[in-house]
């Protein structure tokens, strides 16, 4: 019997299943993890799925349509090879020591062998685990939601994230604030080991399992450090220099993180963990954009400050390997100048400014104490300053501000330095240095209150504009607009 000539293909089984797994973090042993499965996930559906970073997976689009892989990525059935736990760290939350943490809700798979190397897959909403304290170890739709999206938006913008490859859900209740419905959100990386690990180690006086950890990361992710005289030196150093790099995407973007603790801080520089985020709206220095954050520790102007102390916390962790405390202080000096020139590069690509002059600095440091004192629109603003020529009259550009007389002052410092610069090379720097969309707080809600009954239509345009947040899109223009008035009355805390 032959079947239908228009018949689909067959949904993809487990047992067609044959990816391969490195787990290679499972190596370092028991004191490290526990190993677990993942509380099942009743009656999942799927809420939304990156294809784009399935396919970078190694995975066929038609696993991510089928039921199999529907029941992996909501933790209901596990893949031969996978080798699901949950590890142990410590860690200082809003400046306070606060003791032994972990993975409280979320569960590593394992890593799988990719084109671009070992991926971790680790779902967050998964269930309880050892390190869930008081909390019953699931995420909820709303949060799952904004780490799917904004993982993926990060990604497009060119920063280092962790990856989201999807979200499912499910209708059984979680209570946070008020009862909401479950949600798994699958992410990856090619690690999630964070500052806090090495403190865990270090405070608990286990120094054997922190050379441990020191060696495999420098090994797996850094391994010029041990080619070094100090390799442990060396790592606080590179570690120190991509953090700056981090700090100084995220300024330049406007990106504010809300909460970061050093348990949410990656050894490799990722933007993890995302809860109470927001990309800003008017210009604010010192906006603070966790509602929990009551002192503003992790206002968006305090953020390159803090991973500084973060990373002072790590040296410490590393100490007993250092040995030389000079010898960690000297690590971390190279934060000083990384991350303010780097700031600085990033800042003049979105002046369309290809080489460097003295002035750039007063330029750049001009329109920035501007977009403040007027409240101006972060994105909007340099979105429509890819438009602006000296011979134009720039009134979209102009109409943003209040006080005319000195944006008109500015525009013609900046007129004068660009009078030589090759339009269109300048136009092209900036149009792919200023996203015309970003993942502002009211768009991300109003997807997440459509997804809620079930219109998934709103995830899925999001996560097209968001993948490619540089193209103009025809069509969308209302999602690179200014927020609503409503908008400002958005609410984020650490539960979200």
């Amino acid at each position: 019997m032959t079947s239908a000539p228009n018949a689909a293909p067959a949904a993809p089984s487990l047992a067609q299943a044959n990816p391969t797994w490195v787990n290679s973090f499972a190596q370092l042993g028991p004191d490290f993890y526990t190993e677990l499965q993942p509380t099942p996930l009743p009656s999942p559906y799927w809420v939304g799925r990156s294809r784009a970073l399935a396919r970078e997976l190694g995975l066929e689009d038609a696993w991510l349509e089928s039921d199999a892989m529907l029941a992996v990525l909501s933790g209901n059935q596990t893949l031969p090879g996978s080798r699901p736990l949950a590890s142990v760290y410590s860690g200082h939350q809003f400046g306070v020591w606060a003791g032994q943490l972990g993975d409280g809700r979320a569960i590593l798979l394992g890593e799988l062998e990719t084109a671009s190397g070992a991926q971790e897959i680790q779902l967050k909403g998964a269930g309880r685990t050892p390190y869930s304290r008081m909390g019953d170890g699931r995420a909820v739709l709303r949060s799952s939601i904004r780490e799917f999206l904004c993982s993926e938006a990060m990604h497009g913008l060119g920063i280092p994230t962790t990856r989201a490859l999807c979200v499912t859900g499910s209708d059984a209740p979680v209570r946070r604030e008020e009862i909401e419905t479950a949600a798994v959100v699958t992410r990856t990386a090619p690690s999630f080991v964070r500052f806090g690990h090495f403190e865990h180690f270090s405070y608990s006086g286990q120094h054997v399992q922190l050379k441990a950890l020191a060696d495999y990361v420098i090994d797996q992710f850094y391994p010029v450090c041990r080619e070094a005289k100090q390799p442990y030196a060396a790592l606080l150093q590179a570690v120190s220099e991509r953090t700056a790099l981090l700090m100084a995407a995220w300024q330049a973007v406007g990106f504010c993180h809300g909460v970061m603790n050093t348990d949410n801080m990656s050894i490799l520089g990722l933007t993890m963990d995302y809860g109470p985020f927001q990309f800003l709206d008017a210009f604010d220095p010192g906006h603070i954009c966790n509602h929990s954050d009551n002192q503003g520790r992790y206002a968006y102007n305090k953020q390159p400050n803090i991973a500084y102390w973060n990373l002072f916390c790590l040296g410490q962790a590393l100490l007993p390997l250092i040995e030389e405390q000079d010898q960690a202080l000297a690590a971390l000096e190279s934060y000083k100048t990384v991350f303010p020139d780097a700031l600085q590069a990033r800042m003049r690509a979105k002046l369309g400014l290809a080489d460097v002059q003295a002035e750039d600095k007063e330029l750049i440091d001009s329109i920035f104490r501007l977009l403040a004192s007027n409240k101006v629109d972060y994105t909007i603003f340099w979105r429509r300053l890819c438009a602006f020529t000296p011979q134009s009259g720039h009134e979209p550009l102009r109409d943003l501000f209040f006080d005319r007389e000195s944006f008109n002052a500015w525009a013609l410092q900046y007129s004068e330095r660009i009078a030589h610069v090759d339009i269109g090379l300048w136009t092209d720097l900036m149009l792919k240095n200023n996203p015309k969309f970003v993942l502002r707080n009211h768009l991300g809600e109003e997807a997440i209150q459509a997804a809620k009954l079930k219109d998934f239509s709103g995830v899925n345009t999001l996560l097209k504009l968001l993948q490619a947040p540089f193209e103009e899109h025809p069509g969308h223009d209302s999602f690179a607009g200014f927020p609503p008035d409503w908008a400002a009355s958005i609410e984020i805390s650490c539960s979200s």
